[in-house]
């Protein structure tokens, strides 16, 4: 019979660096449940137009031309992602947050969206935009 001291404790593993395996104090942490369906393909285009931008500003890409050429795709669909930059800002902001698709179709095509951001006017634009989003 010992009389040495017993320690228990919880630990997990995880995958390190090059595959090995490392050791952590306590439970597993339970992931965060992500919630049904996916992002709205116009919200995705809408943030790489955000993004492209602020590439552009920053000075980390010359124009937009380099960002269709790093990308290999056309300059014509750079364009066509960077003009929804016209668009008004609130609907810029109704774009990004539109609501995850569980189901069907996105509620607003690009088609659409490219149609609207084609007119000037943003009132113009925003009763567009709301036909677009009620139909």
């Amino acid at each position: 019979m010992s009389d040495g001291i017993k320690l228990d404790f919880k630990v997990h593993f995880t995958t390190g660096q090059c595959g090995s395996r490392v050791m952590h104090a306590g439970e597993r942490a339970t992931p965060l449940a992500t919630p049904p369906g996916h992002v709205p393909r116009i919200s995705r285009l809408m943030a790489l137009a955000i993004r492209f931008e602020d590439l552009v500003r920053s000075g980390e890409m010359a124009d937009f031309a380099e960002i269709a050429e790093l990308g290999q795709v056309t300059r014509a669909r750079v364009s066509q992602i960077a003009n929804l930059l016209n668009l008004a800002p609130d609907i810029q902001e109704q774009i990004l947050f539109l609501p995850p698709i569980t189901r069907g179709r996105d509620v607003v095509s690009e088609r659409e969206i490219r149609a609207i951001a084609g007119e000037l006017d943003w009132s113009r634009q925003r009763t567009l935009w709301q036909r677009a989003v009620d139909a």
